[in-house]
Order: C-alpha cells, then structure tokens, then sequence
C-alpha cells in the first residue's frame, strides 16, 4: 500500500459537503493538499496545517482557474500525486421541465471542469509513477432511474467514460483512475429534491471520505475502474 506522508493531493469543492469530508480525512493521513475552492477568503481553514495546505481559488465555470490551479500546486509542493474531482451540481432537467442553460451548468460544471483539470494534471500525476485521480460519478452514471434529472445523469455517464479515458491515457506512467458512484450521499446537493432517499438510509460524506483514502494508498497493481456504493437494493448495480 502506498504511504500519504509527502504525497500531494488535489480536491476540488472541497469547501463543504463531501469535498470538505474528503479534506479533513486525508490531512489525518498526513498528505499535503491542495484545496480548489471557490472563494478562498472565505474558508475556514481551521483544523488544516498551513505548511501542508494550500488554498487556492477554482471555479468549474471559469475555464482559466483550472490552469492556474494545478501550476499553482505545482509550484508550491513540486509534485502532484492525485487528482479528486470532487466539485459537482444536479439541476433538475427532463424532456419537459428544464431549459438549456440548466444543461450548460450540468455539462460545464460535472464533465468539463474534471476533463479540463485532468488535461492539466496528467503531465504532473505521471511524473512520479503512482499518479491516482477519482472523480465522484454516482450510481446515476450506471443506469437511468425514473425521476430523475436526465441531464445530470447524462454527465455522470460521461464522467465515467472520462474516468476509463484517463485510465488509458496514463496507465504507462503509473496513473490509475476511478470513478466513485455512491448513491445518496448526505449533503445540501439532495436536500431539496421531492423523492430522494430518506436521510436515515444516505451515505454519510465521512464513508466517502473513507473510501477514497483507500482508494488512494491502493498500489499501481490494484487498479479500480469503477467503485458502486448504491444505497438501495437494485437488480443491476
């Protein structure tokens, strides 16, 4: 297994919700991270060791943070070793409700943002030869579900085909690639949708905090394409 002291981690919307649970769990471990969120000023880096944190501003919407991002870590820690593409939105949008522009923010925000930050990091994660990124699909990335936005599962299915992508592209190097997709995970993202799974049976953010650690220290001989956390009992997945 691999050790997390002096490796460097990338997370982004790492401010609240699972990204937050991510952060915290993996500055436990001892790894140095690099933190992308969206108003720096504002994050409470409380419980975060300055010498082995950066925060620096990312905004999925704004192609030009993703660049400055990962130079950013660069610079600051000389290496980068994993790559959490974390940072995520679910507009509700059907073939009756919904308009483009709610797609846009979809595609831009959960299939852009990581294709363009991995475009950007792959150079680094393949310099030294145990390079990991995840990127946090969802049991939507694995089949269509009535009710459900229809465009927020079309970029979780994306988000899966750009994970076995970079699974390839830097596989010679040492960089393996999964795609974690949990079903409901406790966070504000869900709060609000009329359906969704009652609190008492959705996936803490610590699970997933958890889960990606293991992910992390797993060694280069142990790849995982694809990891389902479904919180309900269903035939496919």
């Amino acid at each position: 297994m691999l050790v997390p002291a002096g490796r460097v981690v990338m997370i982004s919307g790492a401010s609240r919700g699972i990204g937050l649970a991510i952060a915290r769990k993996l500055a436990a471990e001892g790894y140095c991270l690099s933190l992308g969120v969206r108003s720096p000023a504002r994050f409470d880096a409380g419980g975060f060791d300055p010498a082995l944190t950066l925060i620096h501003g990312f905004d999925a919407t704004v192609p030009e943070t993703a660049l400055a991002w990962v130079e950013a870590t660069a610079a600051r820690f000389g290496r980068i070793d994993g790559l959490i593409n974390n940072a995520g939105v679910l507009r509700q949008i059907d073939f009756a409700d919904g308009d483009e522009a709610m797609l846009d923010d979809i595609w831009a925000i959960n299939v852009k943002a990581p294709f363009r930050l991995i475009r950007h990091a792959l150079p680094h994660l393949a310099h030294g030869d145990n390079g990991r990124i995840i990127n946090i699909a969802s049991t939507d990335g694995k089949r269509y579900r009535p009710g459900v936005s229809v465009g927020y599962t079309m970029s979780k299915h994306a988000v899966l085909a750009l994970t076995h992508a970079a699974k390839f592209a830097g596989w010679e190097h040492g960089v393996r690639a999964t795609a974690l997709c949990p079903g409901a995970v406790d966070t504000d993202l869900i709060a609000n949708i009329p359906g969704v799974t009652p609190r008492q049976d959705r996936i803490d953010p610590t699970t997933i905090a958890e889960t990606v650690a293991f992910l992390l220290r797993l060694p280069n001989s142990s790849s995982v394409a694809e990891l389902v956390m479904n919180t309900r009992l269903e035939t496919s997945i």
